[in-house]
């Protein structure tokens, strides 16, 4: 095969992925928000509930590790030290694993991670937030919402690849481009469907740090 009937080739396939990736966001944006149960999490100072997680915001942002046995969640979670110091200005983040806390702890204390984690060993919280397969867990971020006594959930990555983008614009946080993440009450929603603008500062959790994608921000209200 020549090289012009190849490259023409794989830009066909670019368009079909770009096609995919448009009806995915489109079907993200239409999922309605999901009441939950209030989870007990156990972690290195006792059991917390998914509420508490949430600090003071009315936002939370959940990653789902797979555990240390897993050499790609170790490399994804070592971004979120650069991460974490942005992220919790806006909202509440943790890092749930079926690891028990003094095996988290201990593995923590060995990567230098300075972000919280919980585990939901013995909960079917992972499972009840798809994020269990036939064949094991699965990684990806779940974003919270608080309202009152009312907690809501929407799925938002389930990868098993990164990168996953966190990006800042626009008085917002996106989460894989998707998802408006940080939207407490002293900072109002400012609707947009374009493209982060090239002021944004843009910070990736991923395997392959230089790796850049553009994404496209939708507000989900």
């Amino acid at each position: 095969m020549k090289y012009s009937t190849a490259a023409a080739t794989m830009n066909g396939y670019r368009r079909e992925i770009a096609d995919i990736r448009r009806k995915m966001r489109a079907t993200q944006a239409a999922i309605e928000p999901q009441e939950v149960a209030d989870y007990e999490f156990q972690a290195s100072d006792g059991t917390v509930k998914l509420s508490r997680l949430f600090g003071k915001h009315l936002d939370l942002m959940l990653v789902h590790n797979m555990g240390s046995s897993c050499p790609n969640c170790t490399l994804w979670a070592d971004g979120y030290n650069g991460l974490h110091q942005h992220v919790v200005t806006r909202t509440g983040f943790v890092v749930s694993s079926p690891d028990a806390p003094a095996i988290q702890r201990r593995f923590a204390e060995s990567r230098g991670w300075v972000f919280p984690m919980v585990s939901h060993i013995g909960t079917s919280f992972a499972e009840d937030m798809g994020y269990r397969s036939p064949r094991g867990w699965l990684p990806g971020i779940s974003v919270f919402r608080r309202d009152g006594d009312t907690l809501t959930f929407e799925k938002v990555v389930s990868t098993t690849s990164a990168p996953v983008s966190v990006d800042f614009g626009n008085d917002h946080m996106y989460v894989a481009g998707a998802t408006t993440v940080g939207g407490d009450s002293t900072r109002a929603a400012r609707p947009t469907r374009a493209f982060c603008p090239p002021h944004n500062q843009r910070l990736y959790c991923a395997r392959h740090p230089s790796r850049r994608r553009a994404s496209r921000p939708i507000n989900n209200p």
